[in-house]
């Protein structure tokens, strides 16, 4: 199927950056957009930014003008830049992919990598 791989978390300090990297393998046909969601503990899923085909990028309100998306679609990597980091960045990071494989061309569904915890903290 797909497998996303994550790496680049880690603690940093308030005010500090962190790059995070995600990397798509296995049976894609057909990749939508790829992105990063994020969870901190007692709260839900929330989403932090996307890249989608034609080289369109989205950004969650609190993150917008700090984190930066950067995709290379030969490589199926995506990158999250993040800066002037905050004690609330604080979750797991999760990588995206929403797509199709070659098991069945026409149904679109999302994947997900195992997580890489970000920690903001003095």
């Amino acid at each position: 199927q797909v497998q996303l791989v994550e790496s680049g978390g880690g603690v940093v300090q308030p005010g500090g950056s962190l790059t995070l990297s995600c990397t798509a393998s296995g049976s894609m046909f057909g990749i939508e957009s790829m992105g990063w969601y994020r969870q901190a503990p007692g709260k839900q899923r929330a989403f932090v930014a996307e890249s989608r085909d034609g080289h369109v990028t989205n950004y969650g309100f609190s993150v917008k003008g700090r984190f930066t998306i950067s995709r290379d679609y030969a490589k199926n990597t995506i990158t999250l830049q993040m800066n002037s980091l905050r004690p609330e960045d604080t979750a797991v990071y999760y990588c995206s992919l929403y797509g199709t494989t070659w098991a069945d061309t026409r149904t679109k569904r999302q994947y997900w990598g195992q997580g890489t915890q970000v920690t903001v903290s003095s």
